[in-house]
């Protein structure tokens, strides 16, 4: 009983509230009591523009697509110079300053693929003819258990091959 009452004041409380806004409250789903006698409370998500927020703030994380960060710029320049199925993989591009980010739909064990190296060297030539003489470029799967893992890259001027590179394990 103790909890209906605490349901029942979360509920009513609200609408007690002599600066609630009539147009934002709904009625919440009724508590119902199961055989148990346990108390089973349903959640109502109203706020739709919440929710689209979390959305999209989900997928700039996971660069599934455009967003605030998106090179508008880089994003023209690949649609406009290739149309093959490598280009399709592109989900979105992100530069900040010499770095180019670009985010495929390509799995996570890609790494060296020929889309992969194929997208690694169109980023190299795009920054080329912005004039970045040091170039960095990053092409990375889509997201999944470990983020964006990168597939394939070049880090710098002595960097021209675009195949990721790993450690070798130390003896």
């Amino acid at each position: 009983m103790a909890a209906f009452a605490v349901g029942a004041v979360a509920i009513a409380w609200p609408l007690s509230r002599s600066d609630a806004a009539p147009g934002h409250v709904v009625a919440a789903p009724a508590p119902q009591a199961s055989p148990a006698g346990e108390l089973t409370v349903a959640s109502v998500d109203t706020d739709k523009k919440a929710t689209k927020k979390r959305d999209k703030k989900s997928a700039e994380k996971k660069a599934s697509g455009p967003s605030k960060y998106t090179d508008i710029t880089a994003e023209a320049y690949f649609r406009s110079r290739w149309n093959d199925k490598t280009a399709k993989r592109v989900k979105d591009i992100r530069t900040t300053g010499r770095y180019l980010r670009i985010y495929t739909n390509l799995p996570e064990n890609a790494d060296n693929s020929k889309a992969a190296i194929t997208l690694c060297k169109r980023g190299l030539e795009y920054l080329a003819e912005r004039g970045e003489a040091n170039p960095v470029v990053f092409v990375q799967s889509r997201f999944g258990e470990n983020g964006n893992p990168v597939l394939a890259n070049v880090l710098g001027p002595d960097d021209d091959d675009c195949r990721v590179t790993y450690p070798k394990p130390k003896k």
